[in-house]
């Protein structure tokens, strides 16, 4: 089932009762050569550039729940590459790349919207900061414009500039930037990934990982045993409870993070706008809700929700930052689980056994990176051998300490990232 301007039409003509589900509900197999643990957004793309890129198609992706359940379809749907690490940066650009070809490749309509991501300083060392970060993303091949006072004034005239506290400097403004429609994503990887074949299991959580003389040989789930060649573990702020079936210990934490949204307003905030100060972000979506979310929780959790104190937190900066939405109404929030790795920055890697992938350690950069993140653990998983643009998301790099990848400059502290 291919869309396009006429189908709609015809459907839309005819009671839309030609449409089809997009994806099989299969009940799993005793075996497949590659099974992938976690059904999010990382893993659905994962199985889809398998089949895609790599001619495999005898593939599970396990999900405990539902598709679009977990983190996936619990951001603020910001994409960006504004990066200034070595590895980080090439990753990111990578990412962006695929998404801005994303709905033609699947065929599906993921909204996405470059409208732009603009963030804000407001002291002098941070604007020297963005200047540095500037010029290390137009050298990697992506885009950056340095703003000064009167031009951010001119793009987000809104804003309360003449705070007496956080003053606004200027800007660094990454035109392809953006946003996309969450669980759309998880959606349109689900139904191309199907569309190659792909198994993807709804309701089958894995509950034990079976290795022999060092190397796996499948999974243990809620729906029975399935043995497996390969196994990839992709499954967001469950990655140590997962990883710990097969006796690791990895060097993340899970904590939760908030997002809002309010109802529905005329249109007023055209890009993604940060505040530098308090840790604050903002865009407002196609139904005309403003959805934004602020820092994490900074207790370790895996619940899905949040705590009062934060929301009352993030209140406050919104307000310090554009006091114009003060009586917006808000009508829901949410919590995703965030694996924080202790540099700031992701794992794609092998592990000591035999088979078994890992892939995890996405902090607050899940959303945007998930093209290149199935894109590159596919690689990996068919190839054994790291794609170009993730040579450096290693996992002994916290046992050695060469390659960390600090790009905060906050230090060995989880929820700092």
């Amino acid at each position: 089932m291919r869309f396009s301007g006429l189908r709609v039409l015809t459907e839309g003509l005819t009671g839309n009762r030609g449409w089809r589900p997009h994806w099989r509900d299969p009940d799993p197999r005793p075996e497949y050569d590659i099974v992938i643990i976690g059904g999010g957004g990382h893993g659905l793309s994962t199985a889809y550039y398998l089949a895609r890129e790599h001619g495999l198609s005898n593939i599970a992706v396990l999900e405990k729940g539902y598709i679009g359940g977990g983190n996936v379809g619990r951001n603020t749907t910001i994409v960006r590459a504004n990066y200034g690490l070595p590895g980080n940066s090439e990753f990111y650009s990578h990412s962006l790349k695929l998404w801005e070809g994303l709905e033609q490749e699947l065929n599906y309509n993921v909204m996405m919207s470059q409208r732009g991501v603009l963030n804000l300083c407001h002291s002098d060392g941070q604007r020297d900061a963005f200047a540095r970060r500037a010029n290390a993303m137009v050298n990697q091949g992506d885009d950056a414009i340095l703003l000064d006072r009167a031009g951010v004034r001119r793009l987000v005239p809104y804003l309360d500039f003449d705070n007496i506290r956080f003053p606004i400097y200027g800007g660094l403004y990454h035109p392809r930037g953006g946003t996309a429609r969450h669980d759309a994503v998880a959606w349109g990887y689900a139904r191309g990934a199907d569309g190659r074949g792909v198994d993807i299991v709804q309701n089958c959580e894995v509950t034990g990982i079976d290795i022999d003389n060092g190397r796996v040989t499948g999974v243990q789930t809620s729906r029975g045993a399935i043995r497996a060649k390969k196994v990839g573990i992709v499954v967001a702020g469950r990655s140590g409870q997962v990883a710990a079936m097969a006796g690791m210990r990895l060097p993340v934490e899970s904590h939760i993070l908030q997002a809002f949204v309010t109802e529905g307003l005329k249109p007023v905030i055209d890009h993604v706008v940060t505040f530098g100060m308090g840790h604050f972000y903002i865009s407002q979506s196609d139904k005309g809700g403003l959805v934004f979310g602020g820092d994490l929780d900074f207790y370790a959790s895996y619940a899905q929700r949040g705590n009062l104190p934060m929301q009352e937190h993030v209140m406050e900066a919104a307000m310090t930052l554009m006091p114009v939405i003060g009586k917006a109404r808000v009508l829901r929030s949410w919590g995703g689980i965030m694996d924080m790795s202790p540099d700031g920055s992701p794992i794609i890697d092998r592990t000591h056994i035999d088979g078994l992938y890992l892939n995890c350690g996405w902090c607050y950069g899940g959303f945007k990176a998930v093209p290149a993140s199935g894109n590159c653990f596919a690689h990996l998983i068919a190839q054994d051998r790291p794609h170009p643009a993730a040579t450096r998301f290693r996992l002994d790099r916290f046992r050695t300490g060469v390659g960390l990848m600090d790009e905060e400059g906050t230090g060995a502290q989880h929820n700092l990232h």
